[in-house]
């Protein structure tokens, strides 16, 4: 992306890309109250006690996974997502349980997986759950398996290859987190950006100007710094 840690408006305007998953939780509850009416934030403040006190399975599904499916309907759809993301991690939610809400769940629900995951896995076990988001068409999906838990595990190979979709969807390499970064001396993602281009343009067809802003990125200068911590709504890093 042209601009990885570029300062979102807020949350709930951003609920397509990766900004949930960059925002430190205490600002991403802070938010969430401020714009939650008095019933949703007593909704909320029950939910998230339950799930701290009941984080595993009780019977054929959790009390937390039921509380993840009202989200919208309690909260509003322009909360939902942030509200699931606290209640995961109230629940402490480990890679086995966050697969199975991702293989259950709704596509939002998917989507809060997701966002979650730099919250809750510090290792590799969940990147089966990005490659999955990464092989579907949903665009609000996939930008959202781009966040800096994909920038952290997911392999090179696979890497690029997210990269490329976003060109041909139309998500904006912008929700690639850390793209700086990755893209940095990369010449086998140079090469296929390259094949991409000629391909657009033997078939007649504009090249995304997106498609330049990573191409430059490869050259092999010294690198920018890394990325470290998770961003807040106002851009800073945490």
């Amino acid at each position: 992306m042209t601009h990885p840690h570029a300062a979102p408006h807020t949350p709930a305007a951003d609920t397509q890309g990766t900004t949930l998953a960059r925002t430190p939780l205490d600002d991403l509850r802070s938010h969430v109250n401020h714009h939650l009416g008095s019933a949703a934030r007593t909704w909320l403040d029950r939910a998230l006690d339950e799930a701290a006190a009941h984080p595993g399975t009780h019977g054929p599904i959790s009390v937390w996974e039921l509380r993840l499916a009202e989200a919208g309907r309690r909260c509003g759809s322009e909360h939902a997502d942030a509200v699931r993301v606290l209640i995961l991690h109230a629940a402490r939610a480990d890679p086995d349980a966050l697969a199975r809400v991702y293989a259950q769940g709704t596509a939002a629900e998917r989507r809060a997986v997701l966002h979650a995951l730099p919250h809750l896995v510090p290792g590799p076990e969940a990147v089966p759950l990005v490659e999955d988001a990464l092989r579907t068409n949903d665009t609000r999906l996939l930008a959202a398996a781009l966040g800096p838990y994909a920038a952290r595990h997911l392999a090179a190979h696979h890497w690029r290859h997210a990269v490329l979709k976003c060109l041909f969807t139309g998500v904006p390499v912008a929700e690639v987190a850390d793209l700086e970064r990755r893209a940095h001396a990369d010449g086998e993602l140079a090469r296929m950006l390259g094949d991409y281009a000629a391909e657009r343009t033997a078939a007649g067809r504009p090249v995304p100007e997106d498609l330049h802003r990573v191409l430059a990125l490869t050259d092999p200068t010294p690198p920018p710094p890394a990325e470290h911590g998770i961003r807040g709504l106002d851009g800073k890093e945490s």
